[in-house]
């Protein structure tokens, strides 16, 4: 097209015009290859080709299915269904129906448009650099985006690997998978359980219901449940971790562990600290820092081997509290135990601390292996065991 000399402003005007008529392709009803009725419901099947940026946004009303890097070209295949009275009906509604492909920018834009009409839209992509999907209603599974990667379905499971940037997962109801994701990870489900294969950054991880598990995180990891068990493997930094009612298992962390379960034990295999609030049994082990750890109804196990302690603290409600020390952990003890039915409430295998009553309660304090950090042990309604290892 040649544009006639006209004044610099008037140019520049008929020039974003043009860039915005050819910036939208819409693939009509007579791309249809298939349109079949069955029990009241009637479907037909689009299918296009358009040009893609390196960046692509979905919109749909129904699931969505998403592979970056295997085609030349934006390649896609759109289902749309209608339940109907009858056939004639069903033509009538799906015949005028579109779906729109637009460049925004550095985006190209597929959009299906639901209403009545509801879609399931197959994508095969080029490279992606970062993608975005959004659908009212629908499972999501997208696989092999070099870059972020966010993802919003009103209901329906999401399912996803191999995205090399931050990816962040959200959906009404439904279940979370997330593979291999190359930055950090944001999930949120309304119902359904969560699970994580490896995030190389921080993982945040919420739920309303359902187990939570992450095999592997390079940094924080924050894992909540309403009710459910969370199962951390590794994490790099530090890890937080809630549920209702469920196990809450840590078997590494790189840093401070903070765990509250209302109903549930927890084990703590290695970390830098631990703070716990529970109503269960607690185990923890390899401490590389202070512990403050409470249950109001279980037992607890310190196995001190390998630790590192800081001024530290262990209390039951009702349980017994075990403590095992290694030769090569200094600590100084300060236990008390308010059940003082005999001083068999707190029995030690170091001559150093022994029990004895103390009015009401039965106390043992002293300094094993030289001394250390300040360990207070208190319990109720057991017994607490001070061994050696």
């Amino acid at each position: 097209m040649i544009i006639p000399r006209r004044d610099a402003q008037t140019r520049s005007k008929l020039l974003r015009t043009l860039c915005l008529c050819v910036s939208v392709v819409i693939i009509p009803a007579s791309f249809a290859q298939q349109f079949t009725c069955k029990d009241g419901k009637c479907e037909r099947v689009l299918n296009g080709v358009a040009p893609a940026t390196s960046r692509l946004r979905i919109n749909a009303h129904g699931p969505v299915t998403l592979v970056g890097g295997v085609s030349q070209n934006l390649s896609f295949t759109v289902k749309v269904t209608v339940s109907a009275r009858n056939e004639e009906e069903a033509r009538r509604l799906l015949l005028p129906y579109v779906v729109r492909v637009q460049s925004d920018g550095a985006w190209t834009v597929l959009s299906a448009p639901g209403g009545a009409i509801m879609t399931d839209v197959t994508v095969r992509a080029p490279a992606l650099e970062a993608a975005v999907v959004s659908t009212s209603d629908g499972a999501v599974q997208a696989v092999g985006i070099s870059g972020p990667l966010n993802v919003d379905t009103g209901a329906g499971a999401i399912a996803v690997d191999r995205i090399g940037g931050d990816c962040e997962l959200i959906t009404g109801g439904g279940r979370i998978d997330a593979g291999q994701i190359g930055g950090s990870l944001k999930c949120s489900t309304g119902a359904g359980p969560i699970a994580v294969s490896t995030v190389r950054g921080s993982a945040i991880l919420t739920t309303d219901g359902g187990d939570i598990l992450a095999h592997e995180a390079g940094a924080m990891v924050r894992a909540e449940t309403r009710g459910g068990g969370v199962h951390i493997g590794t994490a790099g930094g530090p890890v937080t971790a809630v549920t209702g009612g469920g196990e809450i298992v840590v078997e590494k962390a790189g840093g401070v562990v903070t765990l509250r379960n209302m109903a549930g034990p927890v084990q703590v295999g290695s970390a830098a600290g631990v703070r716990c609030e529970a109503s269960g049994a607690i185990r923890v082990a390899q401490i590389a820092g202070p512990m403050r750890v409470a249950t109001s109804m279980g037992s607890i196990l310190a196995n001190l081997i390998g630790s590192h302690l800081a001024d530290s603290y262990l209390a039951t409600g009702n349980g017994d509290i075990t403590v095992v020390i290694p030769s090569n952990v200094g600590v100084t003890i300060q236990a008390e135990n308010g059940l003082a039915d005999t001083l068999k409430r707190i029995t030690s295998d170091f001559a150093a601390v022994q029990p004895r009553r103390q009015g009401t309660r039965v106390v043992a304090s002293g300094a094993i292996n030289g001394g250390g950090p300040l360990l207070q042990i208190s319990g109720s309604g057991g017994t607490i065991f001070i061994k050696r290892q």
